[in-house]
């Protein structure tokens, strides 16, 4: 089995986990059970899945955005996902302290992207308009982040999304 943990142990710099697959199952079985086949990674239609640690396939969304299509579970031979009539994921959009608009400086690019619009502009008086994300209307799709001009917006677990 694949352990996470130990390969940071003699990692320098702590790199973010990038996430796995919408639909995935837990992500101990999926270490265990994945073949690293790359099937997933040559179905998605995107191209944001990669090759992560140790060689499993993960989303990056800095290479663009997921559109659910499911088609990263449809070539899995090793029935690692779950089905498509459940949640995709727990993932939603973080904004940090580096947007430009918390800089006073006009930025909406994640908002132009995001489909849903779970993210907004609040007009503030004498300044920029701030966004705000409605994490509930968030589907994790990850549009937002590489429009990001400053990679101001990452991927987090919901649970995470508080710190």
């Amino acid at each position: 089995m694949f352990d996470r943990s130990r390969r940071r142990l003699f990692m320098r710099r702590r790199t973010p986990d990038l996430p796995r697959m919408p639909w995935v199952i837990s992500e101990a079985e999926f270490s265990e059970r994945c073949s690293r086949c790359n099937r997933c990674v040559e179905a998605c239609e995107t191209q944001i899945i990669a090759k992560g640690d140790g060689g499993f396939p993960a989303v990056d969304f800095g290479r663009g955005e997921c559109t659910f299509c499911y088609r990263c579970a449809e070539s899995c031979p090793e029935h690692l996902f779950r089905p498509q009539t459940e949640a995709a994921w727990p993932i939603v959009a973080k904004i940090g302290e580096g947007c430009l608009a918390h800089q006073k400086i006009e930025c909406r690019s994640c908002g132009d992207m995001c489909e849903v619009m779970a993210i907004r502009f609040r007009l503030q008086p004498g300044g920029v308009a701030l966004p705000e994300l409605d994490s509930s209307s968030c589907t994790g799709c990850g549009a937002c982040v590489s429009v990001c001009p400053v990679s101001a917006i990452t991927m987090v677990f919901e649970e995470q999304e508080e710190e």
